[in-house]
């Protein structure tokens, strides 16, 4: 940027799950290099343009009206980004036969370089439409596809986390590892790739992507975590006691282990830099583990209810009890909707249902808990939350600018609602109309 990104209004982001901060009057000053130089509170309009001149700052303010406001950006913490084109198939499916039947022919059309751009380039900019800025991407096994979707994400402007899924059996032939020392050495050459093209991972990291356990035999999770001991920045990411069908299988295939904790620390893949999806089914036993090991959880509801085999309602009210951290994803093809607004919505429902599910032990959620999932505590699970997930003063500014009064189908807006109400209809009715701008690094990215 040659000048600075200057915003006055109303300002709206959480600190922790109990409550959201709503600050009016906020003067928010983005520097060129897109972190937040200033963040004053309580400002009166009127002063921004004597401010402006004392502190130096260049660029011309957006005032923002009643009924905008600005939000962190969305983080999702879980996406198949080969899945964009398969989303809605295969519904009501048990996974390892949609695996088959839907996810494998689809994600096999990868190996083909041209296919592989455009259908990444649609998903990045279908995601940055609808917020989110930061996103943990499964590629397909296909080194060159991962190589193309970490390059067009730093074009887009969208912070990522891009891995080459690594699967070395329990697929067909036609999608399937060749061996395990080309999947680890497909793996090597991705993460040069995307060091070579952000040095300073400026917005992209590689991310090791086992699969799941079931697709890997135990070299490979025992090579996936060398790689991770010897490239502590690294984050790891897999799936982690999603469906029961699932977790069947991984106790036959590794039997020395009773529980799939065990087994993904014994390879040296439980860190706190590991992203777990799903986590459904928990022993008290791998709560505790998760929680010692400071493991992040992606919480995706809407796949939980509609792929999978059965309303598996995760214990989210559990997790955030114990101080786990939780974040939101979308899991792209595994359910209906890549809006991490519908995930919030469905993260509602699937705490109701847990609430019955636990006698009331378990008490649903609330918006600002939901809130927090979806930008904080996204970013916290993806170790991120030093530069991006809150408003402070030295963060970076990805955010989006909100406006309640855009043609859409969001709860309408009424003289008396107060800026809290405003809010809660949006996060429950709102959708990417209402998404004015998007900012990544105070780069503007929404097209």
């Amino acid at each position: 940027m040659d000048q600075n990104l200057i915003f006055h209004g109303t300002v709206i982001h959480s600190r922790n799950p109990a409550e959201i901060s709503i600050f009016k009057n906020t003067l928010l000053i983005i520097s060129t290099d897109g972190r937040i130089s200033t963040l004053r509170k309580d400002t009166n309009k009127s002063l921004v343009p004597t401010i402006l001149a004392g502190l130096k700052a260049s660029g011309e303010p957006t005032y923002l009206d009643r009924g905008h406001f600005i939000i962190p950006g969305f983080i999702d913490t879980h996406n198949h980004a080969p899945q964009w084109a398969q989303r809605g198939l295969g519904q009501s499916m048990h996974i390892l036969d949609w695996l088959d039947e839907v996810t494998f022919p689809n994600e096999a059309r990868f190996r083909d370089p041209d296919y592989a751009r455009r259908i990444y380039s649609s998903c990045i900019e279908g995601f940055l439409k609808q917020g989110i800025t930061t996103a943990s991407y499964y590629g397909s096994m296909h080194a060159e596809a991962t190589r193309i979707l970490a390059d067009l994400c730093l074009e887009k402007g969208q912070r990522a986390f891009v891995g080459k899924c690594n699967m070395s059996r329990n697929s067909p032939d036609y999608y399937r590892d060749a061996t395990v020392q080309s999947s680890l050495q497909d793996t090597r050459d991705c993460i040069d790739h995307i060091r070579n093209i952000d040095p300073e991972s400026t917005l992209l990291k590689h991310v090791l992507t086992p699969r799941f356990a079931i697709a890997c035999e135990a070299e490979l999770l025992r090579g996936l975590g060398d790689i991770a001991n010897e490239n502590p920045d690294l984050p790891i990411q897999t799936h982690f006691n999603e469906a029961e069908q699932e977790i069947n299988l991984t106790k036959t295939l590794f039997s020395q282990f009773e529980n799939e904790a065990d087994l993904y620390e014994h390879y040296g893949l439980l860190t706190r830099r590991s992203i777990l999806a799903h986590c459904c089914f928990m022993t008290e036993y791998e709560m505790g583990r998760l929680k010692e090991l400071d493991c992040g959880v992606s919480h995706c509801p809407i796949s939980n209810m509609t792929v999978g085999g059965g309303f598996m309602a995760s214990p989210i009210r559990d997790f955030l009890r114990r101080g786990i951290k939780v974040g939101l994803g979308t899991d792209s093809g595994g359910g209906f909707s890549s809006s991490i607004l519908d995930a919030m919505r469905q993260a509602l429902i699937a705490s109701n249902a847990r609430e019955v599910m636990s006698k009331g032990k378990d008490k649903g959620l609330s918006i600002a808990e939901v809130f927090y999932l979806a930008t904080l505590g996204g970013a916290r699970v993806c170790c991120l939350d030093d530069k991006i997930g809150s408003f402070e003063e030295g963060k970076e500014f990805d955010a989006l600018v909100i406006n309640t009064a855009s043609s859409g189908i969001m709860t309408m807006v009424e003289d008396d609602d107060p800026i809290r109400t405003i809010f809660d209809k949006f996060i429950m009715t709102g959708d990417d109309r209402n998404i004015e701008k998007v900012y990544v690094r105070g780069r503007s990215v929404k097209s």
